[in-house]
């Protein structure tokens, strides 16, 4: 890199203004490293919030009792599902959106935006009556003790009946992700994060005139504080406030954007979807071993979304610039941009995974101090900790294959490694071979090791290069 790109103290802070404020978004021309720099700072703001949220809500809902913290693991296994459609029709959205901005095509990308609003609003509708109406059933298959099921439904109601709140801001930052806007989606969840995080205690333990509800309290914060920001959304889109601005006459059925946005998506929901659903069977292992094992296997797995957040902010920023340099003619710098993003990530994860390695126990006790919960969190941050550095680089490589529109490749990835490779080695070192918890800890580890290997060989084959969306 030539001297004049690189970054000194006072342009880090000017650049993390302009990052933050959404000032620039011209990506297509100039230094990679500072277009990494300013998309990559507002999505790492952005998850960070999300995954603090995620440690504070854990931490609050942790005094109420172990089956409330078990109950949030098990919906939560389940809502992957409904995150797996969200950050599939996402995928498309920002891949179909970056592609029209890179050209120069913004009236494109309005009616791809719109499209994949009515797109999930109906997907939403349809999965928030299913898991509305049957929580309790739900909880029972996922092998909840009937104590747990008596205490936890209604959080489990709330919470999948009103995932259009997830769904809706999933998608509409990812829009805005794709136009450049990565300001606008990091101010978004800093409104929702913020109010889940004051009204958390509120609903939870009871305040002045509201109820105790317990853990349901924690899925009325949640709504609430997502629904608000759901609303904050749609007003930038209509009054103008992004780089894509919706007007009445926008909003018209387009079938042809939507077979075009649904065939990018399916790639993309069946790609999450066999990565979450196996998260699921997974969960149902774990079940196996009582609801202490469970409690501290969900809490790991929220302090690990806390590292893994920022990581995925970084390689979001990868999908943006990828998807706008192809739609600019630019493949090059598209591939360059995806190399430099991965050894930034790389960097970071190194840190934080010496960091789990050194005082992951202190870290779960934080959270609860119960014996069997410290000791299976612990062993789960640290086995899984161990291979970061490679999950580092396989995050950017499949986000650059998602942003490039190709969401079949890492499908296909992920059904071979995770369900061919991950659930039955699981199986086998935690029930059949008797390694208990610590079985799924090394098969988490071992999958996404062997993932990022096979990803990178067919990155360098450059096939991506030539989706057309």
């Amino acid at each position: 890199m030539q001297n004049h790109d690189k970054l000194s103290f006072p342009k880090l802070y000017r650049h993390f203004i302009t990052a933050i404020t959404g000032k620039e978004s011209e990506f297509t021309t100039g230094s990679i490293r500072k277009a990494i720099f300013l998309l990559s700072i507002p999505m790492i703001l952005e998850m960070l919030m999300e995954s603090i949220f995620a440690l504070v809500d854990i931490a609050y809902v942790s005094r109420v009792s172990v089956n409330a913290v078990a109950t949030i693991g098990l919906t939560e296994s389940v809502i992957t599902l409904i995150y797996a459609v969200s950050i599939g029709l996402s995928m498309a959205a920002t891949a179909v959106v970056a592609r029209r901005i890179g050209e120069k095509n913004l009236k494109g990308a309005r009616e791809a935006a719109v499209q994949a609003i009515i797109l999930g609003i109906t997907i939403a509708i349809i999965t928030g009556s299913i898991g509305a109406f049957y929580a309790e059933e739900i909880l029972e298959l996922m092998g909840g003790s009937p104590e747990l099921i008596e205490e936890g439904q209604g959080y489990t109601r709330l919470m999948l009946g009103g995932n259009i709140t997830i769904l809706l801001l999933f998608l509409i930052n990812a829009i805005f992700r794709g136009a450049g806007d990565a300001s606008m989606a990091m101010w978004t969840l800093v409104l929702s994060n913020g109010l889940n995080i004051l009204l958390d205690p509120i609903f939870i333990f009871g305040w002045g005139p509201i109820p105790e509800y317990g853990v349901m309290g924690a899925a009325i914060a949640t709504n609430i504080g997502r629904g608000t920001a759901v609303l904050f959304q749609i007003a930038i889109l209509f009054f103008g406030w992004s780089k894509i601005k919706i007007g009445i006459a926008d909003l018209v059925f387009r079938l042809k954007v939507m077979i075009g946005l649904i065939k990018v998506s399916l790639g993309g929901i069946a790609q999450f979807l066999i990565g979450t659903s196996s998260w699921i069977f997974l969960m149902r292992i774990m079940s196996e071993f009582g609801s202490e094992v469970l409690a501290g296997y969900t809490i790991a797995i929220r302090v690990m979304m806390f590292s893994l957040m920022p990581s995925w902010g970084m390689s979001n920023a990868a999908a943006t610039l990828v998807g706008q340099n192809l739609g600019a003619k630019q493949a090059d710098r598209a591939e360059m941009s995806v190399w430099k993003t991965g050894k930034y990530n790389a960097y970071f994860m190194f840190f934080i995974s010496v960091l789990y390695l050194c005082f992951a126990k202190e870290i779960i006790m934080l959270f609860s101090t119960a014996p069997s919960v410290v000791e299976n969190g612990t062993l789960c941050l640290q086995v899984i900790a161990a291979g970061y550095v490679f999950y580092a680089y396989g995050m950017v490589l499949t986000q650059a294959f998602n942003g490039a529109g190709d969401t079949k490749t890492p499908t296909k990835i992920n059904f071979l490694v995770f369900w061919a490779f991950q659930l039955p080695f699981a199986y086998l070192m935690a029930i059949i071979l008797d390694y208990g918890p610590v079985g799924v800890f090394i098969a988490i580890a071992v999958a996404e090791i062997i993932l990022t290997l096979v990803t990178l060989v067919l990155f360098k084959k450059g096939k991506w290069k030539e989706i057309q969306v």
